[in-house]
């Protein structure tokens, strides 16, 4: 066995890798940019080396600085993660040359898979189905219409190197088609140095699944079940789970088999993922393979007890898999949430900087249930603008989906993120949408249910309920706090009323508190009681309560006469007043938000690229006034109506935090 590996990555999958080669006994190196400097996966590995500036293509992906850190450490292989250099088979094969395993597949594997056109070919020739489609070099728009036609609408135009959703438009008309043709070629042209087309079948009511393949270089492949990927926003996944909730055991039976067979025409080593669109009546068509770790590996691990980067390694090392087909169960339910610097108010665009608190639900492996949270940062550190933007993927098992479902909605509310926008809320309100609860979703669903972006979750009436009792028995304990700290300890709890008005999310809840040594009793204007305890104390920003039985976690903050609470995707302000001062607040008037409709707002923390305007210029609606730049995403700010430049507060190179004014207007 290896006695050193390098891990040719950064974040929370090189920190993934350091765990199962440490309990391996392998020591670890890690390598860093300018950036990582300070990072966990730095932190974590027996040795680490820095390879260059923050830019990844100056430090990650430049194939001689990594291969030069391999020479310094004397590691014997290198784990690529995912992303960065994983599916390069230049990379695969400088490693070769040097006589350095690489935990991953053969260069052929890579290079056949990569390109969509020739791994559609190979699919077909292995038996695998695929969609209908024309595979062939397509010569202009003309010929990209007869073809669509032919394969009837609606059809996939797609670019044969693409990746991430560049090169790729839907179309329902010869209109369409001609025109999604030539925007494909040219966005492929300028993505990928590549402009070649193919055309296939749309399907409709699509879900994206995909298998885990496992192979070894003595002819054994086996398939670990499938993973549901339907969740996604801009191609990118933000909910796995597994096994899918839409499979009978046939059809996983089927896709696994396909896989496998597609894995091993290929020559096909170590850990890798046959992706599949699934229809509504369960016909599959192979998408892609992915020649690596998959992001939502952790599900299948969870489910089959299998360590994947344990296996990598030991393919890696020439070993034969312990296991045969048969030997493979299933057990039980595992779901994935990608934590992701975004922030979902402002159409989930990048957010960087500091995280001021960042405290992860305490992690369990039970035989009841398990929460693991796999990431590469801590509290303190900085959320660069150089890299991807997710921060962590946490995830649950437990016997039965429903379970899993209810483990993922409380280590949700107990996950605790400041300093930066993220996309927690979001993932709340999935978990408790009835699509996603009966398991029926399409790609198309954040698509379908979001369609003017998450604004946030209103609570239905009886999750207010607890959380107005909840807030009343808090309130009730930080006055009683109050009231000592100010000396006040006589007959305290005379001076500490029973009576108080809960307002909450345009609620209004009369309570009375009845408490004893181990809760309160809230009874509610109507005659309803529920039953709440827990051990909060005033300044915590956590607070685990139980309800009428049923466990509730809240994020607490404190504003002016009551709470901010943070509970199942929704944040509400709690306020808990007498009923002399609810009748005050009745009185003052709200407060008018300050006007900024002749101002241009930075929406996220970036830098600006370019600013295509000048002082004094007449703008149109739609027009691009500047482009800012942050985690690798471009976004161009355009003017929402006609108006004249009149000020302009920024140019290319500076760097703005949320909501600084980059221009204003006349």
């Amino acid at each position: 066995m290896f006695n050193k590996i390098l891990i040719a990555n950064r974040g929370e999958i090189a920190c993934r890798v350091i765990k199962s080669a440490r309990k391996m006994g392998i020591s670890t190196v890690a390598i860093y940019s300018d950036a990582d400097r300070q990072a966990l996966h730095v932190q974590m590995a027996d040795e680490a080396i820095h390879i260059g500036p923050s830019p990844a293509n100056q430090s990650y992906i430049v194939i001689d600085k990594v291969m030069d850190a391999i020479r310094q450490s004397g590691a014997q292989a290198v784990h690529p993660g995912y992303g960065f250099l994983s599916e390069n088979s230049k990379f695969a094969e400088a490693l070769e040359a040097e006589g350095i395993a690489f935990v991953g597949p053969p260069k052929g594997a890579i290079e056949a898979m990569g390109d969509k056109i020739t791994s559609k070919k190979i699919a077909q020739e292995a038996g695998v189905s695929t969609v209908p489609g024309y595979m062939g070099l397509i010569a202009d728009a003309d010929e990209a219409v007869k073809i669509s036609g032919e394969i009837g609408y609606p059809v996939m135009i797609k670019a044969s190197a693409g990746g991430g959703g560049k090169g790729m438009r839907i179309a329902w008309t010869d209109e369409e088609a001609r025109e999604g043709f030539q925007s494909s070629k040219n966005e492929a042209a300028s993505s990928f140095g590549d402009d070649r087309i193919f055309i296939e079948k749309f399907v409709t009511q699509p879900r994206h699944i995909e298998i885990q393949v496992l192979c070894d270089s003595h002819g054994n492949g086996v398939y670990l079940g499938e993973r549901e990927c339907s969740i996604q926003r801009r191609n990118q996944k933000v909910v796995e789970e597994a096994p899918s909730p839409f499979l009978d055991e046939t059809t996983r039976r089927a896709m696994g088999e396909q896989a496998v067979a597609l894995a091993q025409a290929v020559g096909y080593t170590s850990a890798g993922t046959v992706e599949f669109i699934v229809d509504g009546d369960k016909n599959f068509y192979f998408l892609e393979m992915n020649t690596r770790l998959q992001v939502e590996h952790p599900v299948t691990e969870l489910i089959t007890g299998i360590d994947l980067v344990e296996q990598m390694i030991r393919v890696a090392n020439g070993e034969k898999l312990p296991f045969k087909q048969d030997d493979i169960k299933l057990n039980g339910w595992a779901i994935e949430n990608r934590l992701y610097a975004e922030d979902p108010y402002r159409g989930f665009l990048p957010s960087i900087g500091r995280l001021t608190r960042y405290r992860p639900p305490a992690e369990v492996a039970e035989d009841s249930h398990v929460v693991r949270n796999d990431t590469g940062v801590y509290e303190g550190g900085e959320i660069s603008m150089y890299y991807d933007p997710m921060i962590a993927k946490l995830c649950t098992w437990a016997p039965t989906r429903a379970e899993a479902i209810e483990r993922m909605r409380v280590a949700l509310d107990s996950f605790e993120v400041e300093g930066i926008g993220h996309n927690l809320p979001f993932l709340s309100a999935v978990m408790d949408h009835p699509i996603f609860v009966a398991g029926d979703m399409t790609t198309a669903f954040i698509e379908e249910q979001y369609p003017e972006g998450f604004d946030g979750v209103e609570l239905p009436e009886p999750e207010l309920r607890r959380i107005a009792a909840a807030c009343a028995a808090m309130h009730r304990v930080a006055e009683i706090r109050r009231t000592r700290v100010s000396g006040r300890m006589d007959n305290h709890e005379r001076k500490v009323g029973i009576d108080w008005i809960v307002s909450l999310q345009g609620q209004r809840y009369e309570t009375a508190i009845a408490a004893d040594h181990d809760g309160s009793t809230v009874t509610f204007g109507d005659g309803h009681e529920m039953r709440v305890s827990s051990d909060w104390t005033p300044g915590d920003q956590l607070a685990t309560l139980t309800v009428e039985g049923s466990p509730l976690v809240l994020k607490v903050g404190k504003i002016s006469g009551g709470f901010r609470i943070r509970s199942r995707g929704a944040d509400i302000k709690v306020h808990v007043r007498t009923p002399r001062q609810a009748e005050l607040a009745d009185l003052m008037p709200e407060k008018v938000a300050p006007d900024t409709s002749k101002m241009l707002l930075c929406p996220m923390p970036g830098l600006i690229v370019k600013v295509d305007v000048a002082v004094g210029d007449e703008v149109q609606e739609g027009q691009a006034l500047c482009t800012v730049e942050a985690m690798k995403m471009e976004n161009i700010l355009r003017a929402e109506r006609k108006g004249m430049v009149s000020r302009i507060n920024a140019a290319a190179g500076d760097s703005l935090a949320v909501d600084d004014v980059i221009m204003e207007f006349e």
